[in-house]
């Protein structure tokens, strides 16, 4: 008997990737997932076998087509160019997927272990890229000196935290909700984003290029 048609993968992956931002992958199910993908729940257990490795496939999966955008970025130009369009494909992956990257951080702080494997697995990927682009950008005196790490908060603080925040806000009774998502949306435009990221590079820029960067 000839394995099933790919297409149910397919549909199975994406309605995880529907689900697991409202309940997270401990309250992910395999009847949910086969249900919201229309389909048998035993073609679930053919193609994922389990759901520990459906749900990490689901994440790595994100995640790594996110990565490879930001290594080709980070590739280009001069220091400050190649941090800028970087700091631009966090940000929309921050917009992109704001829920779930929320639904991550507190399944892992509440020592859910997919969760938990997955941010220890990942976060330090694309921090690490950050920081070689900064510590490229100070070696060629076009960066001020200062700790990486103090300049990678203010680069992810700056651009990809208030996506994070508006996103909450937007989903919750914090602030009004006709007023938060008009937030949310006028910082996540790719135009904002942009901004943001612009804005915030100059702030790093050593005093010779702070003029140029603007």
């Amino acid at each position: 008997m000839g394995r099933p048609s790919r297409n149910i993968d397919t549909l199975l992956l994406a309605a995880g990737r529907e689900l697991l931002p409202e309940v997270g992958a401990a309250g992910l199910s395999v009847r949910s997932v086969a249900a919201r993908a229309g389909v048998n729940p035993g073609m679930f257990h053919y193609h994922f076998r389990t759901k520990d490795a459906f749900v990490a496939r689901l994440l790595q999966e994100t995640y790594d087509s996110m990565f490879e955008h930001l290594e080709l970025a980070a590739a280009g130009g001069p220091a400050p160019m190649a941090l800028h369009a970087a700091l631009c494909v966090l940000g929309r992956f921050a917009r992109d997927h704001a829920k779930l990257l929320r639904r991550l951080f507190v399944d892992a702080l509440g020592g859910d272990p997919h969760a938990g494997a997955f941010l220890r697995a990942n976060v330090p990927r694309h921090l690490g890229v950050l920081a070689r682009l900064v510590e490229r950008g100070q070696r060629e005196g076009v960066l001020r000196r200062m700790p990486v790490a103090q300049a990678v908060a203010l680069l992810g603080g700056g651009v990809a935290a208030p996506l994070i925040v508006a996103s909450a806000l937007s989903d919750t009774h914090l602030a009004g909700r006709a007023s938060a998502r008009a937030f949310a949306n006028a910082i996540g435009t790719d135009a904002a984003i942009a901004e943001r990221a612009a804005c915030a590079i100059a702030g790093l820029a050593a005093s010779t290029t702070r003029r140029r960067l603007r």
